[in-house]
């Protein structure tokens, strides 16, 4: 199911500032790794975030940044391909905004990186120190947004593009369509831990799992703070 779109019963306050500036960076980024030719995988090994540099803090050639931690945040917006870009951003246009609508910008913003980060640890701890390859995507970031989305808004219903025989729009809820997705992420973690390994097909399914949790405990922790926009919990 491609989720295009949300179903809301009030407007956003906002268009979703800092969620259309994350994209657009996102953007530029790519475009940048793609005028790079040759050279964009030293750039994605340099501004990847790469678990043996990070658990052990030693400095694998190409020279990466300074200190290397940054990497964390780097990685973030860094993508491996088209699809990969477009799927990410696609989901973060869907949901980013009304969670951006209920934190704030600035709040939005720090949750966003945080979350981010934490979900990029989540794959380096698993994958242990002799892991040399980078790790980058929004997407563990992005699985944050989604887990508070799913906390807020569970019975919000969003608009979805399945491919059966021919594309059919539909109109599902969040609590299936999230749920739905993060079962989904929960069984490639356990066939990745099966295999021995932090990833499954090249994906970093653990940081999925991880930046889904952050954002939910961030969201049900926080639920309390907003009585007065319970109206659009829906």
């Amino acid at each position: 199911m491609i989720p295009i779109g949300e179903h809301r019963r009030r407007a956003l306050r906002g268009i979703g500032v800092v969620t259309l500036t994350l994209i657009v960076i996102n953007v530029l980024v790519f475009l940048h790794e793609l005028a790079l030719g040759v050279r964009v995988q030293d750039f994605i090994s340099t501004y990847g975030a790469v678990p043996r540099e990070i658990l052990t803090g030693q400095d694998i050639p190409p020279a990466g940044p300074h200190p290397l931690w940054i990497q964390l945040l780097t990685s973030l917006f860094l993508h491996g391909s088209w699809l990969h870009l477009v799927g990410n951003m696609l989901y973060l246009y869907v949901f980013g905004r009304s969670v951006e609508d209920t934190l704030g910008a600035v709040k939005y913003l720090l949750f966003y990186l945080t979350a981010g980060v934490a979900a990029t640890l989540t794959h380096i701890f698993l994958s242990g120190p002799r892991d040399i390859a980078p790790s980058i995507g929004a997407s563990g970031a992005i699985a944050a947004v989604l887990g508070a989305y799913l906390v807020w808004f569970p019975r919000r219903q969003v608009y979805v593009v399945v491919p059966i025989l021919f594309f059919t729009t539909l109109r599902v809820s969040a609590l299936v369509l999230l749920g739905f997705w993060f079962i989904l992420q929960l069984l490639d973690s356990a066939a990745a831990i099966a295999q021995g390994a932090a990833h499954s097909g090249g994906i970093a399914v653990w940081a999925h799992v991880g930046g889904f949790a952050v954002g939910a405990i961030v969201a049900l922790l926080l639920r309390s703070n907003f009585q007065m926009r319970r109206p659009a919990y829906r």
